[in-house]
């Protein structure tokens, strides 16, 4: 496993950590917590193959990361019920396409990931 594919990993454990310190301080171990469950939106993942793929984008590959599911995780943000699903599925999502922009340059992926490119 490659250098960033490590990282990756390490910051979808430590961004939603340091998201639920910062904002949600009374009961940031219960956010965290909950936070992390959201990556289990990963299972989608033994659906393809090779079930990992460096050079491939997770955001429009994968059927929970798809535009219409990510659609859905931002509206999970609005109602404090499932406020902190919603928020770790998107940081999730952010993060996965941070990594599409790092490999294929930021407005590549962009355009690729809009199907303008």
């Amino acid at each position: 496993m490659s250098l960033a594919a490590v990282l990756h990993l390490i910051l979808h454990v430590l961004v939603p950590g340091l998201v639920a310190r910062i904002f949600f301080r009374p009961d940031w171990r219960r956010a965290w917590t909950i936070m992390l469950i959201t990556m289990l939106v990963d299972l989608d993942h033994l659906l393809a193959t090779p079930i990992y793929d460096p050079d491939r984008c997770s955001i429009g590959f994968h059927p929970l990361h798809t535009w219409p599911l990510i659609a859905v995780y931002l509206c999970l943000t609005l109602p404090p019920r499932t406020r902190l699903i919603g928020l770790g599925l998107m940081l999730h999502m952010l993060l996965d396409f941070s990594d599409c922009a790092v490999q294929r340059g930021f407005f590549d992926a962009l355009s690729r990931l809009l199907g303008t490119g």
